[in-house]
C-alpha cells in the first residue's frame, strides 16, 4: 500500500480506536505530515524501536509497540523461552508506563510470563534484574536522552546485553513478519495477573541491585573519613535516577549530597530543560546555580533513563567549574579501578578494558601502562556488554571496566549495559580520594593528561529529517566511502577502515580486515594519534563526525580538534 492507503485503513478499521483516528484526521489536510508518519513502518533496528509519539506506522504508539512485541513474543516461543520469561521496565516519558504495559500483556497473551516493574527504574537496573529473575529476555521503554517528544523501545536478551548478532536479526526478522495488526495478541491484566502469566517486581530486585553496586566500591573506609569533607550535587534531570543514586550514596555514607529540586521529580515534558541530556551544558544551568551556593565539590547528572553521566568538578585555581566529556569523566573512573586494584592485589590475572572505537585513545595509554588488554568493539554498549559474555564463556579475559564516548561506561558485570547510578557511586569514591589528597576532580585529570598525553576529543551532528534527508545521509556515506579523502585540512590519512567492507586500507595501499561485525561506519586513523570518525546515527535522523586529537597542552590539543573538525565538515559541504 502506498502511505496514502495506509493512513486511509488507520482511519478506516475498527481495530484502531477513537483517540487516534481523531488525531489523523486534524493531519488530513497535510501531505507532508502524512506522509512522514505513513511512508515506512516505524524501523525495528538492532536495539528495538525509537521515534516520535503519535499515530502512525513511523511513530511509536499502542499500536507499533504491540506489534514489534508479538514479534518478539513469537521469537520467545520458538526459544522455548515462555516459562523464562521477559522482565521489562521503563523511564519517566510520555506514555512509558502504558507502553510498558502493552508490551507486558501482548506477552501473557502469548502465554510468556511478563515480570512488570510497579515504578519507572533505571535502564541498567533492567539489564540487571532479567539476569537475577532468569529470564529469556527484557524490554525497556525509553528513549534516553532524546527530546521529550521521543519515546523508544529497547531488547535485551538473556545475558543482559542489547541484542546482538546473529539475534538481532532473528528477532527484526520475526517483527518484520507481523504485518496484520489484528493477528497481534492481547489480554486484559486482571486476567494475566490471575494466570500468572504477569508479576509485578519492585522492592527486592532494588534491594539486590543495591548489594551489586556497593561491591564495586574499594575503599569504603576512605569514604566514611571523606564523608563530612566532599559535597556532591546531583540531578536526575526528571528521569530515573533520584531514588537509585541517593539511596546508594546515602548507604555508602556520603554526608552532604544536594539534590537540584526543581529536576527531582519525574517529569516526562523537562519543563526545566530544552533537552534532558547530560551532554548538553545547559542541563547544567540549575546544578551549578546551586553548586555555586553550596561550594560543592563535584556536580552530577543522569539521563532520563540513568544510563549516562554529566560531570562537572570544581577547578580550585579559578573557583569555576569544569565541564567534563564522557571520556574525561570515564577515564578517571578507569585509572583510579585500574591503580587501586593493583595496589590492593585485586587486579585479576587476565584483566580487559573494553571500549568503543570513537571512545579516546588514551584509555589505549592507560591500559598499556597498567599492562591491561585493551579491546575495541563497535559504537554501541552492547557490543561491550556481548565481550563480557565471550569472556565468561571462553575464559579469555576478566572485566575490570568498559567505557563508551557517550557519557556511558560499567564497572562490574552486575548489569551488561551502561549504569550511571555505579558510575556515579564510582566518581564519588575518585572524588573522596581527591579530597583525601587535597585534590579536586579537575587536578587528577591534569595529572592524567601529563602522564598520557593530552587527548581531546569532539562531536558534530548533522541533522537531516524526513525522505529526502534520509537520502542525504545515504549520499555523504557513500561518497566518502567511494573516495576516501588522502586528508583533513593538515591531517594526513594512515589508514582508512570500512566497517561495512570489513577493509583496513593502509596509505601504503596494503588491506587487511577490521575483524568486527559489518555496520556502516568509516573511520579514518591519521597522524600523531589523531582519528576521525562517521556513521549514521541509529536512533535519529541524524549523521555524527566523531574526531580524536593528541597535543601538548590543553590549548594545542584545543586548537587541534577545531582544525580537524574545520578539516572534516569542509570535505562534507562540498
Amino acid at each position: 500500500m502506498s502511505y496514502r492507503d495506509t493512513f486511509q485503513f488507520w482511519l478506516e478499521d475498527d481495530y484502531f480506536d477513537a483517540d487516534t483516528k481523531e488525531e489523523l484526521l486534524a493531519i488530513r489536510n497535510n501531505e507532508a505530515e502524512i506522509e512522514d508518519r505513513f511512508f515506512k513502518d516505524l524501523e525495528f533496528g538492532t536495539g528495538g524501536l525509537r521515534g516520535v509519539i503519535g499515530a502512525g506506522t513511523n511513530r511509536m504508539n499502542f499500536y507499533t509497540v504491540r506489534k514489534a512485541t508479538q514479534g518478539l513474543a513469537n521469537y520467545i516461543l520458538e526459544q522455548n523461552g515462555a516459562d523464562k520469561g521477559c522482565a521489562i521496565a521503563y523511564d519517566s516519558r510520555r506514555f512509558s508506563p502504558e507502553f510498558a504495559k502493552e508490551a507486558a500483556l501482548c506477552l501473557a497473551a502469548n502465554g510468556i510470563h511478563a515480570y512488570l516493574f510497579d515504578a519507572l527504574r533505571p535502564t541498567p537496573e533492567l539489564s540487571f534484574a532479567l539476569r537475577k529473575l532468569g529470564c529469556i529476555a527484557g524490554i525497556v521503554i525509553t528513549a534516553s536522552h532524546n527530546p521529550p517528544e521521543y519515546n523508544g523501545y529497547k531488547v535485551y536478551w538473556e545475558d543482559g546485553a542489547q541484542i546482538t548478532a546473529p539475534k538481532d536479526k532473528e528477532i527484526i526478522a520475526k517483527v518484520r513478519e507481523v504485518t496484520d495488526y489484528h493477528t497481534v495478541k492481547t489480554m486484559e491484566e486482571a486476567k494475566a495477573l490471575e494466570a500468572g502469566l504477569l508479576t509485578v517486581i519492585g522492592r527486592k530486585i532494588d534491594d539486590a541491585y543495591m548489594v551489586e553496586l556497593k561491591k564495586q566500591i574499594i575503599h569504603p573506609e576512605l569514604i566514611q573519613k571523606m564523608a563530612e569533607e566532599i559535597t556532591i550535587v546531583y540531578t536526575p534531570l526528571h528521569g530515573t535516577g533520584l531514588v537509585p543514586v541517593t539511596r546508594v550514596l546515602e548507604e555508602l555514607g556520603f554526608k552532604k549530597v544536594y539534590v537540584v529540586k526543581e529536576q527531582a521529580d519525574p517529569d516526562p515534558e523537562f519543563t526545566t530543560l530544552e533537552y534532558p541530556n547530560p551532554e548538553d551544558p545547559k542541563a547544567f544551568t540549575l546544578a551549578l546555580k546551586l553548586a555555586k551556593e553550596v561550594k560543592a565539590d563535584i556536580i552530577l547528572a543522569t539521563d532520563p533513563d540513568a544510563d549516562r553521566l554529566g560531570v562537572y568538578a570544581l577547578d580550585k585555581a579559578t573557583g569555576d567549574y569544569v565541564s567534563f566529556t564522557g571520556n574525561m569523566s570515564g577515564m578517571l573512573i578507569a585509572w583510579y579501578l585500574l591503580s587501586e586494584k593493583k595496589a590492593t592485589g585485586a587486579m585479576p590475572k587476565n584483566p580487559a578494558l573494553v571500549k568503543t572505537i570513537v571512545t579516546t585513545n588514551m584509555a589505549d595509554a592507560l591500559t598499556k601502562d597498567f599492562g591491561v588488554t585493551l579491546i575495541e568493539v563497535l559504537t554501541g554498549f552492547k557490543y561491550i556488554g556481548e565481550q563480557i559474555k565471550f569472556f565468561e564463556q571462553d575464559h579469555s579475559y576478566e572485566y575490570v571496566f568498559g567505557l563508551e564516548e557517550s557519557y556511558g561506561c560499567l564497572a562490574g558485570t552486575h548489569a551488561r549495559d551502561k549504569d550511571a547510578v555505579v558510575a556515579v557511586m564510582c566518581l564519588c569514591e575518585v572524588a573522596a580520594y581527591c579530597k583525601s589528597k587535597d585534590m579536586t576532580l579537575w587536578d587528577l585529570m591534569l595529572k592524567l593528561y601529563e602522564e598520557y598525553g593530552y587527548y581531546k576529543e569532539g562531536l558534530h551532528t548533522v541533522t537531516l529529517k524526513g525522505v529526502t534527508g534520509q537520502a542525504k545521509i545515504g549520499e555523504i556515506m557513500n561518497s566518502f566511502r567511494a573516495k576516501p579523502p588522502k586528508a583533513f585540512g593538515k591531517f594526513k590519512v594512515t589508514a582508512f577502515r570500512d566497517y561495512e567492507a570489513d577493509t583496513v586500507t593502509k596509505a601504503d595501499g596494503s588491506v587487511g580486515k577490521t575483524g568486527l561485525p559489518k555496520s556502516n561506519v568509516l573511520y579514518f586513523e591519521l597522524e600523531n594519534d589523531c582519528w576521525c570518525c562517521m556513521r549514521p546515527s541509529g536512533t535519529e535522523p541524524k549523521i555524527k563526525f566523531y574526531m580524536g586529537v593528541k597535543g601538548e597542552s590543553l590549548e594545542d590539543a584545543a586548537g587541534s580538534l577545531r582544525e580537524l573538525t574545520e578539516g572534516v565538515l569542509s570535505l562534507v559541504e562540498e
